[in-house]
């Protein structure tokens, strides 16, 4: 299957090709409850994910930089007042977007071919990633908006850790150096260019380092054969009993004990 702006987040192209996001679906991440079950849900066509303002506002500001903001505003009109101006979170988005683009470093950075859609093989399994920002023989660039740049998380096994890792952004940049690698024979740096949503928007150029992303890559590597055979149904899909899918197909068939409430602590 040959991937273009059009068809890339289809269910045709996430049946034939893995990608970050549905890698975390399956495996999760430091912050993320992985639910094989709501996954191949997802690919099948049998549950959707809601779209939430917070993804909005990221969507809004990642097409803005895409040159796409027409379209998605088009698409998406009930970002708007029922006077016709934007609702209070996307004047936000507006904000972040021209507090970033008043940092000449920042748009260095943003300034990189838009969308660049490649493929290549991890683990066995064919892969899919869109760049936000790739500058040949220089650089990997994603946009990430988030509620705040050095807000922390507790993780029980790991303690507090930066948005990085909880969300698995490291893994996002494990995977496209490596694709990325196997289409250009370079193996470039990862950054994240990141802005927040607080009241004074905060802005970084993030770097994850290549031994970390090595260490990611391994572990994706191992993970990939196991989604693969899932999704060729090879093997029952394990549910969390936690996400939304789960709580909308649970049969109950006995009692738990109070002390399996709060196994997930």
């Amino acid at each position: 299957m040959i991937l273009t702006a059009e068809n890339y987040y289809s269910q045709e192209a996430n049946r034939e090709y893995l990608s970050v996001s549905q890698y975390k679906d399956f495996c999760g991440s430091l912050g993320k409850i992985p639910c094989e079950a709501q996954a191949l849900a997802k690919l099948n066509g049998e549950w959707e994910m809601e779209e939430t303002t917070s993804m909005l506002v990221g969507s809004y500001v990642d097409a803005h930089f895409e040159g796409t903001l027409d379209i998605f505003r088009a698409k998406h009109p009930e970002i708007f007042t029922k006077g016709g101006q934007l609702k209070a979170e996307y004047r936000k988005a507006e904000e972040i977007i021209n507090r970033v683009e008043r940092d000449e470093y920042f748009m260095k950075y943003m300034s990189g071919q838009k969308q660049v859609i490649m493929t290549g093989e991890i683990g066995g399994a064919p892969w899919k990633i869109k760049i936000d920002s790739y500058l040949p023989g220089i650089c990997i660039v994603d946009l990430k908006v988030m509620k705040a740049i050095r807000e922390t998380f507790w993780c029980h096994d790991a303690g507090y850790m930066d948005f990085v890792q909880y969300w698995g952004y490291d893994i996002q940049g494990a995977v496209y150096q490596e694709i990325v690698r196997q289409n250009t024979g370079e193996k470039l740096p990862f950054y994240i260019a990141a802005a927040s949503k607080e009241k004074e928007p905060d802005i970084e150029i993030i770097h994850i380092d290549d031994t970390h992303l090595f260490e990611k890559l391994t572990e994706v590597e191992s993970n990939a054969a196991k989604i693969v055979a899932l999704k060729e149904n090879d093997y029952e899909p394990i549910r969390c009993e936690r996400c939304d899918y789960c709580k909308h197909t649970k049969i109950l068939t006995a009692p738990i004990h109070y002390s399996e409430l709060m196994t997930d602590i």
